[in-house]
């Protein structure tokens, strides 16, 4: 009988997971090495515990929306709706990849990461009241993956199983992974109420204000034009570690604006707070005004270390004329970056050689070698050849304006493809001309592209833009919808998942995917995996470096440009930490508003006013 029951103790202990032992539970776990913070760390680094609270934070946001349901694929979801929602963990912004307690005051993770058990901090609740239940966690990752966004199914696709394993901790099991990131990104998941979405239809849009549990929720809105959130003053995880110094304002809003350059006008005159500024010549230029040259606003770079990542102009290979990569390289010959930089952007940017730019990740700059190397010999004669003996670099020219010789190399490859040019149009064998459509969302993005467009029509290609709102542009990128676009692909120091979003074959036809190329390549989609698979820092840079050097040589995209920096422009309201972290401004979570400032910025846009 004692060997009878002590058998049932042990099975019930590996079914149900309570092997799951608390002893063993941690504040924090990294993707390699150890956390940064110990357990019983009092705030972040980069934060200043004693911010004052208050005040209201107006930010700019472009476009317009129809949809507080961001876990969807319909709709144009609403700026900051982050703000109202909590996750298992949270991450830090001075570490590459490592979580820290949150809605799971802990984390249990074996040596092999078959499994993770979160244990439920029993002080968390929803803006109602109500506790965050372990059935609020297994309700949230099913409805996840049967009702929202197609890209949860691919990126939680691992998971076998979630269940209660006590009565404050769900343990996920996916014994057959090899994704050793899997037990971090689970933590990254995003807690919803069961109790509130009951008896609602998930998969539609909503404009009715949802249930969360974060620091703020949604005060007022107008459709289409702002959102303002409160700062929720009981907010249970206010005095937790992870957010001490942080969510400082007591509320923050978002005006849009349908044109940027309106926008700039607005803020120059008051309308809102702060922008963070991407186009060079409006960083140069375009904020030369009376509140600047007093000190009433101020125009500041921070520096940074997270990679940039890369954006281009994106090809669609579905479309038969850049299947050919002869093809896309051809045309990747006539944009001439350096002319560009220095007559449009004041020789502000970087041009972007790497997929992982700005990081130990990149490929740039080197041959493989190593472990690199030894992945990539395994795919010779499927890769192509330059990846053994060349260093990746886009096309360069000497900023002239005068691209001859480039768009030679470019007619060159073209003929080689199969296409010659015919009453000034370049056609194939069977006569049909080689033309296509820019698809983009901002005006602002012409002065980019159309340079290139004159540069096409020298080698008898038609490259026409055009221009739609966000809610159609939205709707032809998720559907694929275009023959090219201006994207980005951002990413983290720790690449995982996400990379099987962008570039496996899995996902080239799954709408709303972030496959927008289309790639369906073998080698690509063994070496997405390889990289998921990393068992440690080092291998994980050989191997993102190896995936980085085969797109890159496949010339999926026309590269553009980075800056290593935040180019911030504010009114002079704002207090802001003395530390900033390695990979983060620090705007808007770890920022407050300085009364006296405030007072003195008031006085003064009162006096120029009258």
């Amino acid at each position: 009988m004692r060997l009878s029951f002590l058998y049932i103790v042990v099975f019930t202990v590996l079914v149900n997971g309570a092997y799951a032992d608390q002893k063993e539970a941690t504040h924090a776990f990294a993707m390699h090495g150890k956390p940064k913070y110990g357990e019983g760390f009092k705030h972040f680094e980069y934060v200043n515990p004693l911010a004052p609270k208050g005040g209201k934070l107006i930010n700019e946001a472009m476009g317009t929306f129809d949809s507080f349901n961001p876990f969807i694929l319909k709709g144009v979801k609403g700026a900051g709706l982050g703000l109202i929602y909590d996750s298992l963990m949270v991450g830090s912004s001075d570490e590459a990849f490592t979580n820290y307690g949150l809605i799971a005051e802990s984390i249990i993770v074996p040596e092999d990461r078959s499994w993770v058990s979160f244990n439920l901090n029993p002080d968390a609740k929803w803006h109602d009241g109500k506790p965050i239940s372990v059935d609020d966690v297994i309700w949230t990752f099913n409805t996840l993956i049967s009702e929202g966004h197609p890209s949860f199914k691919i990126y939680y696709r691992d998971v076998e199983l979630v269940e209660e394993t006590g009565k404050r901790q769900v343990t996920f099991r996916f014994p057959k992974s090899t994704n050793r990131e899997l037990p971090l990104i689970l933590g990254q998941m995003t807690i919803l109420p069961k109790h509130y979405w009951e008896g609602k239809n998930f998969k539609k849009t909503t404009l009715k204000p949802p249930l969360g549990s974060g620091a703020y929720r949604i005060k007022n809105f107008e459709a289409g034009r702002s959102i303002s959130y409160e700062r929720v003053k009981n907010y249970w995880a206010a005095d937790l570690p992870v957010n001490k110094g942080q969510s400082n304002f007591d509320e923050i809003s978002y005006e849009y604006y349908r044109d940027r350059d309106v926008a700039t006008e607005a803020f120059k005159s008051g309308a809102f707070d702060l922008r963070a500024e991407n186009q060079s010549k409006r960083w140069a230029t375009a904020y030369d005004f009376p509140a600047l040259k007093e000190g009433k606003v101020k125009k500041i770079l921070i520096p940074h270390e997270r990679p940039t990542g890369m954006q281009g102009f994106v090809f669609n290979t579905r479309k038969n004329f850049f299947s050919d990569p002869k093809v896309r390289l051809a045309i990747n010959y006539a944009w001439d970056f350096e002319w560009t930089n220095k007559t449009l952007m004041y020789n502000a940017y970087k041009r972007t050689n790497s997929y992982f730019s700005n990081s130990e990740l990149s490929s740039s700059g080197r041959l493989p070698e190593g472990e690199e190397l030894k992945i990539l010999k395994k795919f010779k004669g499927q890769v192509p050849k330059q990846v053994f003996d060349q260093v990746y670099k886009a096309p360069q020219t000497d900023g002239s304006g005068n691209n001859r010789k480039n768009l030679r190399l470019a007619l060159k490859l073209l003929r080689e493809a199969g296409w010659t040019v015919k009453d000034g149009k370049l056609i194939n064998s069977k006569g049909i001309p080689l033309k296509f459509e820019l698809l983009i969302a901002y005006p602002s993005i012409e002065r980019l592209a159309l340079p290139l467009k004159q540069s096409l029509k020298r080698l008898g290609i038609e490259m026409s833009i055009r221009t739609v709102d966000v809610a159609q542009y939205q709707q032809r990128v998720d559907t694929f919808d275009f023959d090219m676009i201006v994207s980005s692909f951002g990413q983290s120091l720790s690449p995982g998942n996400e990379q099987r979003d962008f570039w496996h074959s899995t996902n080239a036809n799954r709408t709303g995917s972030r496959n927008l190329i289309g790639i369906k390549d073998p080698v690509i989609d063994k070496l997405v995996e390889l990289v998921i698979e990393a068992p440690d820092r080092e291998s994980l840079i050989s191997r993102t470096r190896a995936l980085d050097r085969v797109l890159l040589w496949n010339h999926y995209v026309i590269p553009h440009f980075h800056l290593q920096a935040s180019r911030l422009v504010f009114w002079n309201v704002f207090g802001r930490p003395q530390n900033v972290a390695k990979y983060s401004s620090g705007f808007p979570n770890t920022w407050w508003l300085d009364a006296a400032r405030e007072k003195e910025v008031r006085a003064w846009k009162d006096k120029r006013a009258n």
